[in-house]
Formats: structure tokens, C-alpha cells, sequence
């Protein structure tokens, strides 16, 4: 098996595809080394295992709405996508979605994957349960009201267990609208910075860090807002627009500031639209909100060196969470997302260079994209990752859920050959 992106491929020998938790959990207990995979969309080895692979997909699909509690109940296997669409017919929504609606929920949820808005939180901040099977092969269910254990286990990259479902808070459906900037000033973006990413619900700059302007800003805004009086330089776009230079916008979801559902909006690409897989490459950094117009500024420097390995940057923001293994944790925070050609020997020499530049910003690595583990002090940007460890430690002491790149991160002890 290879990823989406087909930049790797999986080294186990041994794919399982459990019909129920029952059967995950027998599978889970007899493992020496085991992972789940959801949408495959991580392009790094946090899913790998060379023990046994469990695919989710055969286990029962469950969109379960509680209106009473406001939440929906979801297998850990559902897409977003497939989620989103059945929300909107009982007249309720999550509040943000990444820009892919294809990823799965519970994969999504682990790396701290997230939208945009300077005000919401990653996906993981809608969770309120999440049901695992522990490294023993015990089912639990994990909510807010269970403290640390629970925060530790929203954001955890497998590393306590396979999540087989979630309950995700809900709220009710909300119209929105989207338009499309083009050349804003980088002059201009840096000293207006905090004002430009609060102009509506959902912001997105595209660059490639190159020349005076910002190609993009996509803005999403609620269509309650008011309309955006002041364009902060930059020009309104007179067509629909791809991310990627040059690329065809049949795909991305509507413009021209026509209103929509959120789930019509919030993405960037429309959820019927489901790539089979990219030919790219995903790195993320993601630091301090008051640190953001110094570290482009700082990343400008690299232009040269990377605009020949980049299809497009985008720069999002986000708030802060409690979830202890995330990037935003505890902090109000801008992500700077790096889409590369698939050039993986070019972009691996560049980043430790990138990840130096932005190290005196305390830039934490997306979990599900390329960076490199040495060149990160994971306690100092993570203070509760020694009670992180101790908790793996204690949950999975034979490192069952490990592999070479959690083993490199954590330092845990891993299982005998």
C-alpha cells in the first residue's frame, strides 16, 4: 500500500480490515506491532507499522445525532465529506473543515489537522468522546469530564490507541460566502497582519514567498458578516480561482461572494471532488499568532531557494486548544503549510535550513506532514510531552502502536524483534 500522495509505501506485510471492535480489539491484543490507516493523506510515517496494518473501513458506518447534547456520534473511518453532507440534511454543521473534505475524521483529529480563522479551533476542538482500543485490546471511552487522560488522547498520533469513534460537538447550519483577493501587497500584509486574517471567519494567503505581492487571499466569511470594505491593497478577483498558479477552478468550491452552505464553503475544493492522489508533497509549520509578520519576513529570506520546490504556500491561522500534543496548544497561532512538488530528496535537504529559520518562533511541526524529528526540542514547545511519553509508556509498554518515527520522537521503548 502507498500513501495518498504516493510519496510511500507502507512496510507492513500483514492488512487486516475488521468487521467490528470486537474483532479490532482480538486483532489489536495478538499484535506485536500495529497501526491503523485511515485516508492515507499523511505524508510522513506516523501511520506506518512493519506489523499488522488495520483498515477501518469494513467497520460498521455510524452518523449518530444527538440533539439533546448537540453533538453527532461518528465511526472513526467516516470522512469528512461524508459526514458534512449528512449533517447539513439535519440542519446542523461542525465549524470548520480542512481544505480537503476527503480525509477521514478520526486520522484528521490525531495530527491536529485543522481549517482556518483566528478564532477556531482545529478539528480536534470539536471532539467531546473518542472511543479507543487500547494496546491490551480494552475498548474505552474517553470525555472531557476524564481531565488529562482525554486531552491527552484527542491529539495523540496513534500513540494510545486506534480510535474507532468520536462524538463531535455540532451547531446549527450557517450560510456563507467566499471571495478571492489577488496581489496584496506583502508591505501591507505584514503591517496589517492581525487585521487582514480577522476579516472574516475563514482567511488563506497563497504565495510563494517570491516578488512584492501575495498571489491570494481567499476569504470566507459568514453570511451574516458585512462585506469587506477595505481589500488592504490587493485587487478582487474577476474569475474563480485555483490555489495553484494556473490550475483550472472546477473543482474549488464557489466564489464571487456567493452565499452557500458552510460545507460549500469552508473547504476549498468541493466535496463531490475526491483526488485519488496528489502528486505533491505537505510540510506545516505552526507558531504564535504575534510572531506571524516576522516569520514571513524570515521566510521571505529563503524566497530563491524555495519557490523552485513549491507549487504553493498557504498561510492560516488558528486558536488555541488544550489538547496536549497539539500544535496549537495553548496558543492563538498562524500555520504556515508548504505544498512541494514531489521532489522528496530536495525538499528533505531544504528543511532543516526552513525549520532553523523558524525555531526561534517556536514553530511546532504538523504531525501528518515532512519535517525532521532531530531538529526539534519537543519538550520545550510542548510542555506536558513528559507526561505524554509517561502516559504511552504506560498504555502501550511493549510499544505495540510505535514505529521508527514515533520511537524517534518520543524515545519509548519499543517491542523485542
Amino acid at each position: 500500500m502507498k500513501n495518498w500522495a504516493g510519496n510511500l509505501e507502507y512496510s507492513s506485510a500483514d492488512v487486516r480490515r475488521p468487521g467490528s471492535v470486537a474483532e479490532l480489539a482480538e486483532v489489536v491484543a495478538g499484535a506485536t506491532r500495529v497501526k491503523a490507516l485511515g485516508s492515507r493523506h499523511s505524508f510522513n510515517r506516523v501511520g506506518d507499522t512493519d506489523g499488522t496494518h488495520i483498515l477501518l473501513d469494513a467497520l460498521p458506518r455510524t452518523i449518530e445525532l444527538d440533539p439533546q447534547r448537540r453533538s453527532v456520534k461518528v465511526s472513526g473511518g467516516v470522512s469528512y465529506g461524508e459526514l458534512c453532507r449528512s449533517l447539513e440534511q439535519s440542519g446542523v454543521a461542525i465549524h470548520n473543515l480542512a481544505s480537503l473534505p476527503h480525509i477521514s475524521v478520526a486520522g484528521a483529529v490525531q495530527t491536529g489537522t485543522h481549517g482556518s480563522g483566528v478564532d477556531n479551533p482545529s478539528l480536534a476542538g470539536a471532539v467531546e468522546s473518542i472511543d479507543l482500543v487500547r494496546a491490551s485490546g480494552e475498548a474505552v471511552t474517553l470525555s472531557r469530564g476524564d481531565g488529562d487522560e482525554f486531552l491527552s488522547s484527542v491529539v495523540a498520533l496513534g500513540a494510545l490507541g486506534i480510535v474507532t469513534g468520536l462524538e463531535l460537538s455540532v451547531r446549527p447550519s450557517f450560510q456563507m460566502r467566499q471571495r478571492v483577493l489577488e496581489n496584496l501587497p506583502w508591505d501591507r500584509a505584514l503591517a496589517d497582519f492581525g487585521t487582514l486574517v480577522s476579516s472574516a471567519y475563514s482567511v488563506s494567503l497563497f504565495t510563494d514567498y517570491a516578488g512584492d505581492s501575495i498571489s491570494q487571499v481567499w476569504l470566507k466569511a459568514l453570511d451574516s458578516e458585512p462585506a469587506l470594505a477595505d481589500t488592504f491593497g490587493a485587487t478582487t478577483a474577476t474569475h474563480s480561482r485555483h490555489p495553484l498558479p494556473d490550475m483550472s477552478a472546477e473543482n474549488c468550491t464557489p466564489q464571487f461572494d456567493e452565499p452557500g452552505p458552510w460545507l460549500d464553503r469552508l473547504p476549498h475544493f468541493r466535496h463531490e471532488f475526491t483526488p485519488s492522489n496528489g502528486e505533491e508533497l505537505q510540510s506545516e509549520f505552526i507558531l504564535p499568532l504575534q510572531h506571524a509578520p516576522a516569520a514571513l519576513q524570515a521566510v521571505r529570506s529563503l524566497a530563491d531557494k524555495l519557490a523552485p520546490l513549491l507549487f504553493v504556500s498557504e498561510i492560516r491561522t488558528g486558536a488555541a486548544d488544550e489538547f496536549w500534543l497539539s500544535p496549537f496548544y495553548r496558543q492563538q497561532s498562524v500555520a504556515l503549510h508548504f505544498t512541494w512538488k514531489p521532489l522528496q530528496a530536495q525538499v528533505e535537504a531544504l528543511l532543516p535550513e526552513l525549520e532553523e529559520l523558524l525555531q526561534p518562533f517556536g514553530a511546532r511541526p504538523h504531525w501528518g506532514k515532512l519535517f525532521t524529528p532531530s531538529g526539534h526540542d519537543w519538550e520545550g514547545l510542548y510542555p506536558r510531552f513528559a507526561e505524554f511519553r509517561t502516559l504511552v509508556a504506560r498504555h502501550d509498554p511493549e510499544g505495540k502502536f510505535g514505529n521508527g518515527l514515533l520511537d524517534s520522537i518520543l524515545g519509548v521503548r519499543t517491542a523485542a524483534p
